[in-house]
């Protein structure tokens, strides 16, 4: 049975540290974004997407990625990184042709 739980706890240790992980890989990448590039998207503006990040990393450092609002803070961080962060980078590229 101790192993049961040792490898539940295993999990949820990893779980825990992949999620901060992932939250401060968003975090950096929108502060190395221009300003403008988020508007220009018709997304949130830099500062606001920065606080919701922010404070994900944070409620995700306090409460763990199982509570309920660390589940909100990982739907936070991967709204981000499936939505805004493509939009930004396409629109930082250019066009292609």
């Amino acid at each position: 049975m101790d192993v049961v739980f040792g490898l539940a706890s295993l999990i949820m240790t990893v779980l825990y540290w992949a999620a901060i992980a992932f939250g401060a890989f968003a975090v950096v990448h929108a502060v190395r974004q221009r300003p403008d590039a988020f508007t220009a998207v018709d997304k949130l503006t830099k500062p606001i997407w920065l606080g919701i990040l922010a404070v994900a990393i944070l409620v995700l450092f306090l409460t763990g990625p199982i509570s309920m609002l660390g589940v909100l803070g990982i739907v936070a961080v991967g709204v981000y990184m499936a939505d805004v962060r493509p939009k930004v980078d396409a629109v930082q590229r250019g066009p292609r042709w």
